[in-house]
């Protein structure tokens, strides 16, 4: 090395150390000293001068953080007693029942059958449940009276196949019952009618033994009483344009 310290060296960036410099073993124990002032208690590098091998560390360190990592919510009906908690049980089955009746109106066996799921104390539910009958936001008349009209909208069906609905909703035969007789029999057989006429569009061209036989097939399986879905189902065959005689 000349007079000068002209001598290049390649021990760290340029931009942190010039190309001027000490002697060797100065330089050496300058360096050492440019890392410990670099460096923090953890070993990452401080931010001096341009920052890039800092900015680089601190990149690394938030991807080994995990930051960003969409945690999955907890079930906010899960057992409270599951995450160390011990609340008030009958608070914690209101918050349950209120949540699925916010959710779609239910009977309340369907209640019941939730709470069982949730482990929540048969006596517990069934104090709850009589409380939420007490102030009419558990009522199974009501709900039944509900899906009997939702179910005769929506989907056409006839007074058998309701019971069996009200039946798997875990309404009682007698609640049932009282919902079933609000069924008007005219009503009900206009609606047959309807459904054959719009099935009997996509069947044109079919014989009329093939036409009857879905048909009635087809009232059938929503409940309809099969005096009603034969009569109903013989005069729309009957009255067909390609069965009419010339």
């Amino acid at each position: 090395m000349g007079p000068t310290g002209s001598e290049d060296f390649a021990v760290g960036p340029s931009s942190i150390v010039g190309e001027d410099g000490p002697p060797a073993t100065d330089r050496r124990a300058g360096l050492d000293d440019l890392r410990a002032v670099l460096t923090d208690d953890s070993g990452d590098p401080r931010d001096v001068g341009d920052g890039r091998g800092p900015r680089s560390g601190r990149r690394g360190s938030r991807r080994g953080s995990g930051r960003g990592r969409r945690d999955v919510p907890p079930d906010p009906e899960a057992d409270p007693r599951s995450r160390g908690e011990e609340p008030d049980p009958h608070d914690w089955a209101r918050q349950i029942v209120l949540r699925q009746l916010t959710a779609a109106p239910r009977s309340r066996s369907q209640l019941a059958q939730t709470l069982r799921r949730k482990d929540c104390p048969d006596e517990v539910a069934t104090a709850v449940l009589d409380r939420m009958e007490e102030v009419g936001l558990v009522d199974d008349e009501a709900y039944a009276g509900m899906l009997v009209r939702s179910q005769q909208a929506g989907r056409g069906l006839a007074r058998r196949a309701l019971r069996q609905e009200l039946r798997r909703k875990g309404v009682d035969d007698e609640t049932a019952a009282a919902a079933l007789d609000e069924v008007d029999p005219h009503a009900e057989e206009e609606r047959a009618r309807g459904l054959v006429a719009r099935k009997m569009r996509s069947m044109h061209g079919l014989e009329a033994h093939v036409q009857t036989r879905r048909l009635a097939g087809m009232l059938a399986r929503k409940g309809y009483d099969a005096e009603v879905a034969m009569r109903v189902v013989r005069e729309a065959v009957r009255e067909a344009p390609e069965h009419r005689p010339d």
